[in-house]
């Protein structure tokens, strides 16, 4: 009896573990909205740190890729 529920716990942990991705490779874009970001307005806030990116000519660790034209 205990070797059944062993059994049966092991093969619903491994049924857990799929190969098919929870999030479909068309629905990531809706993920990868600026919209669902935490912030409370996250397309101001982009752009305010685009601003200063290209004010400050710096690129660092916020992790974008550009000088400090302002035209990446």
């Amino acid at each position: 009896m205990q070797r059944t529920i062993f059994l049966l716990g092991i093969a619903l942990l491994l049924s857990a573990c799929s190969v098919e991705p929870w999030v479909k490779p068309y629905e990531r874009d809706r993920i990868a909205d600026p919209i669902m970001s935490f912030d409370r307005n996250p397309v101001s806030s982009s752009y305010t740190h685009h601003v200063y990116e290209a004010r400050e000519g710096a690129r660092g660790a916020t992790g974008s890729a550009g000088g400090g034209c302002g035209c990446n």
